[in-house]
């Protein structure tokens, strides 16, 4: 199948996820994902027992995920509380900072794969296979004619470093398919509608509306947008590090 890699299942990261990195897991970022060379105080988080070690490991995964290559992986082992011990294989599937596995995370892997995790959060915590796709490489490559057939709406586009000295992250909706998105149960981009009235947003993703308002227009084959406002109402400057999510 063409572009296969570019599509991702099990998108159902929650949002409590992607807080916890600015404590325990910020200091990821500074060496590789091995063994041998993580950082104490990450390895330390990810083996924790308790319910702060289950987000930690949930975020590592999802993490992993978005930075290496199918051929890349990282593995380790954590006890839990009844002395059980658990081993743990997260494989990397779209490669968006694959030098992560070698040396510290760069630049543009701090935002690429801090947009494939808010990207991949689910409000409702439900899986759903998503499109993923970007400007920037290895997704530009990977999206092909037969998986923009197959996920022809896109939903929206998400950016952010959540290794930043206050990390932050966005979000903005196409507004000809928020009904398509909420109907697969994808409220991040678009907000989840309250019964009282109002929208409540994943955590800390701040949707910032409609794509067309902060966005690039999207690339003449449809696929993504090529870059966004990366603080809306804050300053001019823009990011082509963003992701774009196209859905069924």
């Amino acid at each position: 199948m063409e572009a296969e890699v570019a599509l991702v299942q099990g998108n159902q990261l929650s949002s409590n996820a992607l807080a916890l990195n600015s404590l325990a897991l910020n200091s990821l970022a500074l060496n590789a994902i091995a063994t041998k060379t993580i950082d104490p105080n990450a390895l330390a988080a990810i083996q924790d027992p308790g319910p702060s070690g289950t987000l930690a490991r949930a975020f590592l995964k999802y993490a992993v995920g978005c930075a290496f290559t199918t051929a890349q992986s990282f593995a380790f082992t954590w006890t839990d509380i009844d002395g059980l011990a658990h081993d743990e294989l997260y494989k990397g599937e779209l490669g968006v900072a694959s030098g992560w596995a070698t040396g510290p995370l760069n630049t543009q892997g701090k935002y690429m794969v801090s947009a494939c995790l808010a990207a991949r959060v689910n409000y409702y915590q439900v899986p759903v296979t998503i499109s993923i796709r970007s400007l920037t490489e290895p997704l530009k490559t990977l999206t092909g004619s037969q998986e923009l057939a197959q996920y022809p709406d896109v939903e929206g586009a998400f950016w952010g470093n959540l290794w930043a000295p206050t990390p932050f992250l966005h979000a903005c909706y196409n507004d000809s398919t928020v009904s398509n998105s909420r109907s697969w149960k994808r409220d991040c981009a678009v907000g989840h509608l309250l019964a009282g009235g109002g929208v409540e947003e994943c955590g800390m993703i701040d949707i910032v509306g409609p794509c067309c308002n902060v966005c690039q227009t999207l690339n003449s084959a449809g696929q993504y947008y090529p870059s966004c406002i990366e603080r809306p109402g804050q300053s001019s400057t823009t990011t082509k590090f963003v992701i774009t999510t196209g859905l069924p």
